[in-house]
């Protein structure tokens, strides 16, 4: 994910306990790279410090379908039978076209006693990160704010500390950010979420080597809940030697819409996911990472309409890069997500359920005094059906692509 790609917090909480919060738009699961912040003066008397951070990306990505739809997104099949755009990416959708991905703006209050984050977004991967609400407050296809994450955290111990408000899910290897992810482009088990959550929770770590989060969250991917059961979310940190970090996730709630189409009431529409994350710095150049997932659903999941029996998805991913010099590395991810089940959005393009396997290789380039990311990138997936249109409108099950991203962070 980072140059130094050590799992480890990047949360604004206490010393050993950030270690076990993975969310995602926190950037958990890797160090970045120091970044000079602006600091408010201090009141007399005040331990606090104030900072403010961010980065903006834009990118390239040719397509070697050639699709008219300029999109990397592959084909899909609506309830009515109607073919739409897929989803077979998260974030970098256009192809054969320049594209401004997300801009980020956040703000850290941090003291012995409380932590507090702002974290506000611009963009088009602002609103699809806000998956799950309204798409801006201007409307369909607008690029205004989103809120990624505004939450308060209370350090009642050395040990404990106490956390309310929307913080990025604890859940996958991946982040929003991209400044901390090693690849660009994002994996399916990103794209399948969760991305965020609102709610509470408590950390306590029992050593600098286990910790342990349990809290109680509105729903999964939603600001407003859509009846009176709350999810249960858990995380366990271990790092069983220097460098081996584990982190062992998982959520469950009833995601029952109040009130289904017919008048009648949903009383289980449950969802589960459990997830393994983990990482090992193996020399100070060399590192490896794996993500693992299965996740179940059942019953009128928000709503959508979905299976009376539980139906699984799940999926891994393998992560490695080496750093040549401290200015450039290279990084390959493979990946296998199986949705045959289809219920989870990742699909063919008849949308049936579909299984995917993709590599990608993204070389990291540093320039700037560290300000600077380079990320030429290439991309194949291949689907267990067709998923993609070529350019004379024939359809193929793979997708390769291949581009440059450039970000900017501070």
């Amino acid at each position: 994910m980072k140059k130094a790609l050590l799992l480890a917090s990047l949360s604004s909480f206490a010393v050993v306990a950030q270690a076990n919060d993975s969310t995602r738009v926190e950037q958990p699961k890797a160090v970045a790279t120091a970044q000079p912040a602006a600091t408010a003066p201090k009141a007399e008397g005040d331990d606090g410090k104030f900072t403010f951070s961010g980065y903006l990306d834009t990118y390239y990505f040719g397509n070697f379908n050639n699709p008219a739809s300029q999109s990397n997104l592959g084909l899909g099949r609506a309830a009515d039978g109607s073919v739409i755009n897929g989803n077979a990416r998260a974030f970098d959708q256009k192809s054969g076209q320049f594209g401004i991905g997300l801009i980020q703006a956040k703000a850290t209050y941090t003291s012995s006693k409380v932590d507090a984050v702002m974290d506000l977004a611009f963009g088009p991967f602002a609103d699809l990160g806000n998956y799950g609400n309204n798409v801006g407050f201007l409307g369909a296809g607008s690029t205004s704010l989103a809120i990624k994450q505004a939450y308060i955290s209370l350090k009642a111990t050395s040990k404990l500390t106490f956390t309310a408000g929307q913080f990025g899910t604890h859940i996958g290897y991946e982040v929003i950010d991209a400044p901390a992810n090693y690849n660009y482009s994002l994996s399916n088990l990103f794209n399948n979420g969760p991305f965020y959550h609102i709610g509470v929770k408590a950390q306590y770590a029992f050593s600098d080597r286990v910790a342990l989060m349990v809290g109680l969250v509105n729903n999964v991917d939603n600001l407003f809940d859509n009846n009176k059961k709350k999810g249960l979310v858990g995380q366990l940190f271990v790092s069983p030697v220097s460098g081996w970090n584990v982190y062992l996730n998982a959520i469950a709630s009833n995601e029952a819409s109040a009130d289904l189409a017919d008048g009648t009431k949903a009383d289980d529409a449950s969802y589960a996911l459990f997830d393994l994350t983990t990482t090992y710095q193996i020399t100070p150049k060399f590192f490896l990472g794996l993500n693992a997932a299965a996740g179940s659903q059942k019953g009128d999941y928000q709503g959508y309409g979905g299976p009376t029996t539980s139906k699984s998805w799940g999926g891994a991913a393998v992560y490695s890069n080496y750093a040549f010099t401290d200015k450039f590395g290279l990084g390959v991810r493979y990946e296998m997500f199986d949705n045959k089940s289809g219920v989870r959005g990742l699909t063919d393009a008849a949308g049936n359920g579909a299984s995917v396997n993709s590599i990608t290789v993204t070389g990291n380039i540093t320039a700037a005094d560290g300000h600077v990311l380079l990320k030429p990138e290439f991309r194949l997936d291949s689907y267990s059906a067709n998923k993609f249109q070529k350019g004379d409108g024939s359809l193929t099950p793979s997708q390769a692509t291949l581009g440059m991203a450039a970000i900017f962070k501070f």
